[in-house]
């Protein structure tokens, strides 16, 4: 099939393309099409050049012209990897709104959009994944070289495999293993997606006729524990064929013990079953669920709204079946014959409400996010490409897609700082790179939450945005109650144990009493924040970087949570050698141990960057508390993230003031979120929750609005502020860090940087400053701050002037080695 782009030129036509390269460049570079290439070159496809003296790329066709460049003679492609392309016209506009918007380069758009198996140079890395069932014998020769180098190497770059074959490019051959599924892509090996399976007991075959289970309780005479838990089988499977390990141990009272005993002689086994992640939502999960009177309005309104608004908000609290709504809007899509994001701030999130989509939705949902493996995202890749997912799942990262025909965007808890990518560039905030995606396809962009960002709410409240709001639960489900509790107050009347106050520790036992289970929210990991000495007043910290080291006891290390680095916990001090070394402050590690020493009972589990390392770490943890092998978990902000467990009635937040007090404009809408939040996830059934908030500041006005569910009031408060000290959405920010290992050089560049924009835009320049933490893997960094108001002053004018002060900065050699670093709406 002749491409129809390629037959406006002659075939004697000689070509030229612009691509880009995925390098943070300031422009494209042209090369030239060999003559007889040229009814297969056209946009969007990858070619095979050579940059520099001996780097190869793959870079990406933006354009196709017969016009050289002027300054430079162009080189000639090397090859052509695709029949088609791979990327498309809107796309190619996305990518150009992200780099100008976001100042940065279009190579490192491309570097973000796209798979790394899409994107091969010489340096990457290529691993076999051939399989013992595959027919060697349909190798070519130097396909079977490389399949046996891989086997021998382990793995090998690019690079190796092109002195291996003695020829100066091998991608089209590595495209080919690739296509054949035998090779893996780059060195990342990171996990898929994995349904969520429930382990159910039954009798293995020689116990399930009466007379085998007779001689069976028989024989247990002297295991009355394992005889109890016999019988309350028995019992049991009269009910239900689904009986896991918690409710035989419940209703036998016998504990684990015996229950494992009786599969290690053979009497039960294990069947694992795929099952939803979502405890007791049976009813979400059903094709023909019914919308109540709240929700059948919301979904009305929103039909309503988008007749007039491209954007919609939607205020829905906690559990009020906000999700249910996004299921119908997708169908709406898919039954016109059109396409739907769904974009969720968090991988975990991401992989909880997969099984409830897939159950509505089957083959026609793919799940894109960036813990996949890259052989696995360059086939999602290919099949939004191709139409075959009508329906995608992921993080932030899903924005970069190829859609063709998205007919709805959802953007849920559009409220998380997650969907902001702050390192490497493009430092794109995924909401609002999908509502600029929405305009180009010409389709509803919906936000949904129960806390929005400041930003929405008031662009729905000003009308630029439509406004539905779903404030009551789903069902019966009740708001829980939120108590204050006063740490110094409890002090006093030596009411606090450890870092406990009684009213607390009587609603853990009343709760655990109950079979009910427990979150404590505490937002930092590790087991102490400080090391001191209490002689000399040395703190330690890391060698890297202007920050304490944490203590973590999992390790028996300290640890750097800018840099990675460890080193050992201090028995003397360094600067004066005396003993006296003193832990301050706690994390969730000392959390779990206090709470271990004051109710050694109780079970505990532990969800926070430390516990959920691993593959499947996080599910693990989840699946584990959702099955009650847990009474109580222990959290941070993890915890807050729209998990769903019936069996939560009581919510601790250990400490509210690590948060409330951050020295951040965003600090107070952000602690009103996050609390609101953490208290919805009790009482999320019939039963209403309770939730009890530790805090030396109980008259702090947040944590008034959160007992009160007070969002309005916390907005008018908040935005009367940002309007008074001219901050978002008043204002714009743009914040430009100076870096460099040596701190007066960066001191000194950043001033200069500073007075170059000052020339121009007076009083909006703020610093440069020191930021909180102002070295970080060895690197000094001097802030300046830009607030720029909406009116009076064009961005796009303010954005030129940042670009000619910085090529003029970059091109100044007392500033060499100086790297600087745009953010613009840098929260």
């Amino acid at each position: 099939m002749s491409n129809p782009q390629s037959s406006i030129f002659s075939e004697r036509d000689t070509l030229f393309i612009d691509v880009v390269l995925p390098l943070a460049l300031a422009r494209t570079y042209t090369y030239r099409i060999p003559a007889d290439w040229n009814d297969r070159v056209q946009v969007g496809i990858r070619v095979i050049v050579q940059f520099g003296r001996n780097k190869i790329y793959s870079a990406v066709v933006k354009s196709v012209s017969k016009e050289a460049p002027l300054k430079y003679e162009a080189k000639y492609i090397l090859d052509i990897i695709d029949d088609k392309p791979i990327v498309n016209l809107a796309q190619f506009k996305l990518w150009d709104w992200l780099a100008d918007y976001y100042m940065c380069s279009l190579g490192e758009v491309m570097q973000a959009a796209l798979p790394a198996a899409l994107k091969l140079a010489s340096e990457t890395k290529v691993a076999s994944s051939i399989t013992e069932e595959f027919d060697r014998s349909t190798l070519s020769d130097k396909e079977y070289l490389i399949i046996e180098a891989l086997e021998v190497a382990g793995e090998l770059k690019v690079n190796d495999i092109v002195k291996l074959l003695g020829q100066k490019t091998v991608f089209p051959i590595l495209k080919q293993l690739f296509d054949k599924g035998i090779i893996l892509i780059s060195e990342e090996i990171t996990e898929r997606y994995k349904p969520k399976t429930k382990a159910f007991l039954r009798f293995a075959p020689d116990f399930r006729n009466e007379n085998a289970k007779r001689e069976l309780l028989d024989s247990l005479n002297r295991a009355p524990k394992q005889q109890d838990a016999v019988l309350a089988f028995m019992q049991l499977v009269k009910k239900t064929e689904e009986i896991t390990r918690p409710m035989l141990a419940e209703a036998s009272g016998c504990g684990n013990a015996a229950i494992t005993a009786l599969i290690d002689k053979g009497v039960f086994e294990i069947k694992e079953k795929v099952v939803s992640r979502f405890q007791g939502e049976d009813i979400e999960l059903d094709a023909n669920f019914q919308f109540n009177e709240n929700q059948q309005r919301a979904y009305t309104e929103i039909n309503a709204s988008f007749e007039e608004k491209e954007v919609t908000l939607l205020h829905g609290v906690t559990a009020s079946g906000k999700t249910q709504i996004y299921i119908r809007l997708i169908e709406q899509a898919i039954a016109a014959g059109k396409s739907a994001l769904y974009l969720l701030p968090e991988i975990a999130l991401t992989a909880q409400i997969t099984a409830r989509l897939k159950l509505h939705f089957g083959d026609k949902l793919g799940v894109y996010h960036s813990k996949f493996n890259d052989n696995e995202r360059a086939e999602v890749w290919h099949k939004v490409m191709k139409n075959e997912f009508q329906v995608v799942i992921g993080a932030r990262s899903s924005v970069f897609l190829p859609f063709q025909d998205l007919g709805i965007i959802i953007i849920d808890e559009e409220h998380e700082s997650s969907y902001k990518q702050f390192d490497p560039a493009p430092r794109y905030h995924a909401r609002d790179t999908a509502i600029y995606l929405g305009f180009l396809h010409q389709t509803k962009v919906l936000l949904g939450s129960a806390t929005p960002s400041l930003e929405s709410y008031y662009n729905a409240k000003a009308k630029k945005y439509g406004f539905v709001q779903l404030l009551e639960r789903f069902g019966n489900a009740q708001l829980p109650s939120v108590e204050l509790v006063n740490i110094p107050e409890e002090g006093r009347k030596e009411n606090m144990f450890s870092y406990f106050s009684g009213t607390l520790l009587k609603a853990i036992e009343e709760a655990v009493k109950n079979k009910e289970q427990v979150i404590l929210f505490q937002n930092r990991r590790g087991h102490t924040t400080m090391i001191q000495c209490n002689t000399c007043g040395f703190v330690a910290k890391c060698v890297n970087c202007d920050v304490s080291l944490t203590y973590h006891k999992s390790s028996n290390m300290m640890h750097c949570h800018y840099c990675g680095h460890v080193e050992p916990p201090l028995r003397v001090c360094p600067a004066c050698g005396m003993p006296h070394i003193e832990s301050k402050g706690f994390g969730t590690e000392r959390v779990e141990e206090e709470l271990e020493l004051l109710m050694p009972e109780i079970r505990i589990g532990r969800l926070d960057l430390d516990s959920t390392k691993g593959k499947y770490g996080f599910d693990k943890i989840i699946t584990a508390f959702d099955e009650h092998e847990f009474d109580v978990l222990i959290g941070t902000q993890m915890v807050a993230k729209g998990l769903d467990f019936g069996r939560v009635s009581l919510i601790g937040v250990v400490n509210a003031d690590t948060i409330i007090n951050f020295p951040d404009f965003r600090a107070y809408e952000r602690s009103f979120s996050l609390f609101s939040q953490v208290a919805g996830r009790a009482g999320r059934r019939e039963a209403g929750g309770r939730v009890i908030i530790q805090s030396y500041t109980t008259n702090h006005r947040v944590l008034e609005q959160v007992v009160n569910n007070d969002y309005e009031g916390m907005f008018m408060t908040e935005i009367t502020e940002r309007k008074n000290y001219l901050y978002p959405p008043f204002y714009r920010l743009i914040r430009i860090d100076i870096k460099h290992i040596d701190f007066q050089k960066c001191y000194d560049s950043a001033n200069r940087f500073a007075s170059a924009l000052r020339q121009q835009l007076g009083a909006r320049v703020l610093g440069p400053e020191p930021p909180l933490v102002s070295r970080v893997r060895n690197n000094f960094i001097q802030t300046i701050t830009l607030k720029i108001e909406r009116t009076n002053i064009s961005i796009a004018k303010v954005k030129e002037l940042i670009r000619s002060v910085l090529l003029e900065f970059e091109l100044d050699k007392t500033n060499s080695g100086v790297r600087v670093q745009v953010d613009v709406d840098p929260y």
